[in-house]
């Protein structure tokens, strides 16, 4: 059985309920308003194997095009990925890659919108990690000393419906 002070700290949580159960949070009340979150990681790779994707030698293709649209479709199905998040109609997903100045590294970075009464960055995480988790599926033959780093959201902004 719980303590009471850890129900009253529970309580403060949105997805967590009085009887201390996760729970969706009811968004039901709260305005529509535009939402956009932005995100960002990186995978780190060896010099051979970013050779390979920049010349389109990866034997399981086109490494860059296939983990953007990894990215943009794991943003739409986020709310089935993660338990208590709600599924959402986002109307504008972008992924974005480029490789680092050292080059031993593409960086990722993920623009998500909606006009919601709910926010927008678990779509822009998630498309961050699916994008960093294809490079890595694709490079995984060649490079073993692949590193998925840095994942985390670098804005959200909400700006009130005129």
């Amino acid at each position: 059985m719980l303590k009471h002070h850890t129900l009253s700290f529970m309580s403060d949580l949105t997805h967590i309920n009085t009887r201390g159960e996760a729970s969706m949070v009811d968004v039901t009340e709260k305005p529509v308003v535009l939402r956009e979150a932005v995100a960002k990681g990186s995978i780190s790779l060896q010099p051979e194997t970013l050779q390979q994707i920049e010349s389109n030698r990866v034997a399981k293709g086109n490494v860059m095009a296939c983990a953007r649209l990894a990215g943009i479709m794991a943003a739409k199905k986020t709310g089935e990925l993660i338990p208590l998040c709600h599924p959402l109609p986002i109307t504008h997903c972008e992924v974005e890659m480029s490789v680092g100045a050292s080059r031993d590294r593409i960086d990722i970075i993920a623009t998500a919108r909606i006009a919601a009464s709910t926010g927008i960055e678990m779509e822009a995480l998630t498309a961050v990690s699916v994008a960093a988790l294809t490079i890595y599926d694709m490079c995984k033959a060649v490079d073993k000393k692949m590193q998925i780093n840095g994942i985390h959201l670098v804005k959200k902004t909400k700006t009130p419906m005129t």
